[in-house]
């Protein structure tokens, strides 16, 4: 389903707590770590940097970001958790784990289908948290999860964001929450630690634009045209105005996300000035197009690869 992109600059419904409950399979999802694969990372590594610390330290270096989204539990959970490895391995700063959601508005059919996918496999919650346990600490690169905001409420937020934290999650995308009620998440966020990213669009009026900007922890996010994710042949040369009206406005970093999918794209948004690039549709659609789990594994290595070096 599309999602009209208000002038409040979030993905937004009108009232998130009218959405209907997110329904989850019964069933429990089985999460089996490293059965499957041989693990492409070390048993253990650093304990990985806050998203805020991570920019800082790129941006001394002269970088740009590299965000990529996935899936949780697509095909499976435990695919997900040699994802996660080789993302950190092979060249990933950030990385965005989707948490499958019934109603994924600001998604575009990729990765619907990938939640739907994911859903039907009993993935809920607390099974990814779980295999986030495990995992996190053997990966370098933070985690931050993007969810809807009812499955936040479902579980209470105080709840959410102290079990998420727990757990080692450094930060929090949440698409479809509107900024005027947003407080008590910013709020909980900050007392546990986790960076609250907000969106803005190209619909945003410039005014809106500063507080969204003012209020988001980490980095802001720009989502580069209006519509829903998905890969797209060209990115609007719109964003190189967009990024300098928001540059205007604060020092924090901005990442360009939705569309993004080849390296030309990755190399062309940080020449205009981005401090980082989020791909989500073209990694979702690769992994779920794969003959098997071992072969999008191996290809996934290499696209992230070819990512990476299209990067300064």
């Amino acid at each position: 389903m599309a999602v009209s992109l208000k002038a409040s600059g979030f993905l937004c419904l009108k009232k998130a707590e009218s959405q209907s409950p997110v329904l989850f399979p019964s069933r429990k999802s089985s999460v089996s770590i490293g059965k499957r694969f041989t693990p492409m990372a070390a048993l253990t590594a650093a304990p990985a940097a806050g998203i805020t610390e991570t920019f800082t330290n790129l941006r001394k270096q002269g970088k740009v970001a590299l965000i990529p989204y996935i899936t949780a539990g697509d095909p499976d959970l435990s695919v997900t958790a040699e994802v996660l490895k080789i993302l950190a391995s092979s060249g990933s700063d950030i990385i965005e784990l989707g948490v499958p959601y019934s109603d994924p508005l600001a998604d575009g059919p990729v990765i619907q289908a990938a939640a739907t996918r994911s859903l039907a496999r009993g993935t809920n919650l607390d099974a990814i948290l779980s295999m986030l346990r495990e995992v996190i600490p053997q990966v370098s690169s933070p985690i931050s999860l993007f969810t809807y905001y009812n499955p936040i409420l479902k579980r209470g937020i105080d709840k959410f964001m102290s079990t998420v934290k727990d757990v080692g999650v450094k930060g929090l995308v949440v698409p479809d929450v509107p900024l005027e009620e947003c407080d008590h998440l910013r709020m909980e966020a900050v007392k546990n630690k986790l960076e609250l990213v907000l969106l803005t669009t190209p619909s945003t009026p410039k005014d809106r634009m500063k507080d969204i900007v003012e209020a988001s922890e980490g980095f802001i996010y720009l989502v580069s045209t209006l519509g829903v994710t998905g890969a797209r042949a060209n990115i609007s040369g719109r964003v190189q105005h967009l990024l300098q009206e928001i540059k205007e406005a604060t020092t924090k970093p901005v990442a360009v996300g939705f569309g993004v999918s080849k390296p030309e794209h990755v190399a062309q948004v940080a020449g205009w000035g981005a401090d980082g690039v989020i791909i989500g549709s073209a990694i979702v659609k690769l992994l779920g197009d794969a003959k098997s789990p071992e072969e999008g594994l191996k290809e996934l290595e290499t696209f992230m690869r070819s990512l990476k070096s299209a990067l300064p």
